[in-house]
């Protein structure tokens, strides 16, 4: 699909501040895919599509994810996680999105896992530092890109697991296996 095209109809989806993060992420998305050899068009399409589903009906989105076999540990925990998956099940049905890389990169957006894809680890990292951005410590792990990408995630990981847990909320078990893989400097890099 066109990426225009793409951007008018998710635009239809989400209100204007919802919509110019997205745009954010695009653009941090583009300079993170030039920067670590990820093909640009794969980064703007999951950017584009990856809060397709942010306001989404809850009920709805249950069903879908019970329908379609997701994991089923997330109605376990806060409805803001089912946005990611029931977005790559919109991005796969509504946008004709095929490419399993840009689907993960939606699904896990908010969750993050062990051994992601290059494209999963900027569309996490962009959500969380698009330039839209002004939370306490958003520059310091902007600055992290000299250190690498596995490094910049390990960093945003870590923030949102201590900022959820400042909060008293649950950590989802995807969360924290990122965390914990990506935060150990001995586990095996050839994946």
């Amino acid at each position: 699909m066109d990426r225009s095209v793409m951007l008018q109809k998710v635009k239809e989806h989400l209100p204007e501040k919802r919509f110019t993060h997205v745009l954010g992420v695009m653009s941090a998305a583009a300079v993170l895919a030039k920067e670590f050899g990820v093909p640009e068009d794969k980064a703007n399409t999951a950017a584009i599509l990856h809060d397709v589903a942010k306001f989404s009906d809850r009920n709805w989105m249950r069903k879908v994810i019970v329908s379609e076999g997701m994991d089923s540990r997330l109605l376990d925990y806060h409805a803001e996680l089912w946005h990611a998956p029931v977005g790559a099940f919109i991005a796969e049905r509504e946008f004709g999105v095929t490419d399993p890389d840009i689907l993960n990169a939606i699904r896990y957006h908010t969750t993050g896992r062990p051994a992601m894809s290059d494209l999963e680890k900027i569309i996490y990292i962009a959500d969380l530092t698009e330039p839209g951005r002004k939370f306490s410590g958003v520059e310091e792990l902007r600055q992290k890109k000299e250190e690498g990408l596995d490094a910049m995630l390990a960093a945003c990981v870590g923030h949102t697991v201590e900022f959820l847990r400042s909060k008293g909320a649950p950590v989802f078990p995807d969360s924290l296996e990122c965390y914990d893989y990506y935060s150990n400097p001995e586990r095996n890099v050839t994946e």
